[in-house]
């Protein structure tokens, strides 16, 4: 028998698996300053994977926060234009601590949301990625770390960092993941939306490849 039509869809809000109804995603302290260190990744790559994760929670209306350190202070720089771009109408909420969970402003959007799965990418790993995830772990937060949109200051620290976090209970995923688990079916018409972000993702990471900038 030929399958054409989609599975019954679970409830979207209390499904174990990510949905655009239960989730939010977290974008920490992708600027300037950040990359300029990072040795464990690629700028390209992570930005490739970054800029997927924000085409994908566009298409499918999943909320979206965006931090940065020490802007106010006039120490760093924003968020990537690049990123930003693709994120029109999203205010980044500054801080002068690494750990953005110790800030009051990003706390309360991210509990404004009322969602408890937490998809998260942030520079640099081990600390603006890792410490928040802890603390949010902690409050009873389940907390998707994105591990091909980040990077740390070296290949050892971001691995310990991702080893940490999985210690206490963290569930790692990568952007096509991401959009694939939002998808979750190809009958369903929604999943065009996923397929134009494919579309425009492999080009672009073929691309890349090709130039040598990523592998």
């Amino acid at each position: 028998m030929s399958k054409t039509q989609p599975e019954p869809i679970r409830d979207p809000k209390g499904d174990r698996l990510l949905t655009p109804e239960n989730c939010v995603l977290v974008l920490i302290d992708f600027q300037p300053e950040q990359y300029s260190t990072v040795t464990s990744s690629t700028r390209e790559e992570i930005d490739l994977n970054v800029i997927a994760l924000c085409k994908l929670a566009k298409a499918y209306d999943v909320p979206v926060i965006v931090s940065t350190v020490g802007v106010d202070m006039g120490v760093n720089e924003g968020t990537a234009k690049e990123i930003l771009a693709e994120l029109p109408g999203v205010k980044e909420i500054d801080r002068t601590g690494v750990n953005s969970w110790e800030d009051e402003e990003f706390r309360e959007a991210v509990k404004a949301t009322g969602r408890k799965k937490v998809v998260i990418a942030g520079l640099w790993t081990e600390v603006c990625l890792t410490f928040p995830t802890l603390d949010m772990l902690a409050e009873g937060f389940e907390v998707y770390p994105v591990a091909d949109a980040v990077g740390g200051v070296s290949p050892v620290s971001h691995d310990r960092a991702f080893d940490r976090m999985i210690q206490a209970g963290a569930q790692p995923v990568t952007a096509i993941q991401f959009g694939s688990e939002l998808m979750r079916n190809w009958a369903r018409e929604s999943s065009d939306k996923f397929r134009r972000v494919l579309r425009w993702y492999f080009p672009k990471r073929f691309g890349l490849m090709k130039e040598g900038k990523i592998k």
